[in-house]
């Protein structure tokens, strides 16, 4: 793994991640463009996010099928070909159909990763998945403001004809450099899907990391939701192009992820681990406390931004030692333990968004402060309580 070819995997999934939420966005301008009413249009939003959970669970459990360097080319090549489709819908469904297929092939990264994890020795694992990992933060930190910016210049469908350009020229390009993998198991696909059941009864480290690693995306997603309608408030009052500016601040925590896999690959995984959760707990706090600084702005808006640059980093730092512990069990089943992994955190990700709506609405941003604190903090003790691998089958 050198370092251009780290560079090309982590641009490589920050290009494809950003399909997930890049849809979020655009809800307004595809809903005006199409007759769309408000119901219908948070389908829009909800589309490619169903389809990488589908992806994540149905597809990813290939690469313990068939060879990783054409499963990744093949399900590229799908996602370019639905984002151009999503260009020429005109009518609701045909929309909705195109974004799902695009989510579903962005689930590809789950076959990335784990071909460069295999790619670097196993006491530089978690330095590489780190390196990797940063260019997803990045996109999906990007991915909203870049999507707005390009329609509002030139239009929602520019956007998808962009994102159609570059995942073709990923799909020509990774195959120059990919290696191949082919896996040893002659399991048959049904038997696959059936025994990601058994693996999680069976991995006790998969179970612990996905349940923090949910936890933590939990907290990420809450604070990133609600974020958007404390901005608007006094004494922010910022309007769509500051709370997009403000969503770049984040991108800094994504620079950490090289960090917390050093330190995994030195053996520092579970007091980093635990050092993440409590930096996220006190991030929160420090939210709370910028809420309460009073008409200073310019105060509060700095305190907001580095309690959220100290939310990422934690939460990162937490998915990228959880990715290199799975990476470094069952090779026969790593497309599936990262499926698994990955599915379950996703979860997590959409159980912090739920509650965000409510939480704000019962108690304003204190009670999003205390509920992300929360999230954070029972992740901590789960940690504390529970060594890596030493539960033993739970099903």
């Amino acid at each position: 793994m050198s370092t251009p070819l780290t560079l090309l995997f982590a641009a490589s999934v920050g290009v494809i991640i950003i399909n997930l939420s890049a849809a979020q966005p655009l809800v307004g301008p595809i809903a005006a463009s199409i007759g769309l009413d408000p119901a219908a249009g948070g389908l829009v939003a909800m589309a490619p996010l169903l389809g990488y959970a589908a992806g994540l669970f149905l597809l990813i459990p290939l690469a313990d099928l068939v060879e990783n360097r054409a499963l990744a080319v093949r399900m590229l090549a799908c996602a370019a070909v639905a984002s151009a489709a999503a260009v020429a819908a005109t009518g609701m469904w045909a929309l909705l159909a195109a974004l799902f297929v695009l989510g579903a092939a962005s689930s590809v990264i789950q076959v990335l990763v784990p071909i460069a994890a295999a790619m670097a020795p196993p006491e530089h694992r978690g330095r590489t998945i780190g390196n990797v990992m940063s260019g997803l933060m990045v996109g999906i930190l990007l991915s909203r403001p870049s999507a707005g910016l390009i329609a509002d210049s030139f239009g929602w469908r520019a956007f998808y004809v962009a994102n159609a350009v570059l995942l073709g020229a990923l799909a020509l390009v990774l195959p120059l450099w990919l290696p191949r993998r082919r896996p040893s198991t002659g399991t048959p696909y049904p038997a696959l899907i059936a025994s990601m059941w058994w693996l999680l009864c069976n991995e006790p480290v998969l179970r612990l990391r996905s349940l923090t690693a949910a936890l933590m995306m939990a907290a990420f997603s809450l604070f990133w939701t609600a974020v958007a309608f404390r901005l608007s408030q006094a004494p922010f009052g910022l309007d769509q192009g500051g709370i997009a500016m403000f969503a770049l601040v984040g991108a800094g925590g994504a620079f950490a992820t090289p960090l917390a896999g050093r330190l995994g690959d030195r053996g520092w995984a579970r007091s980093t681990t635990i050092a993440s959760h409590v930096l996220v707990v006190l991030s929160f706090s420090l939210a709370a406390f910028a809420d309460s600084v009073g008409d200073m702005q310019e105060l509060a808006l700095c305190l907001l931004a580095l309690a959220a640059v100290g939310l990422d980093v934690g939460a990162v730092g937490d998915q990228t030692l959880g990715r290199r512990a799975i990476n470094l069990l069952d090779p026969a089943a790593r497309g599936r333990l990262n499926g698994l992994f990955v599915g379950l955190f996703f979860l997590g990700g959409s159980l912090g968004s739920a509650v965000a709506g409510v939480a704000w609405t019962h108690g304003g941003w204190p009670a999003i402060c205390l509920t992300g604190a929360g999230f954070a903090l029972i992740a901590l003790i789960v940690h504390i309580r529970s060594a890596a691998g030493s539960s033993g089958r739970a099903c």
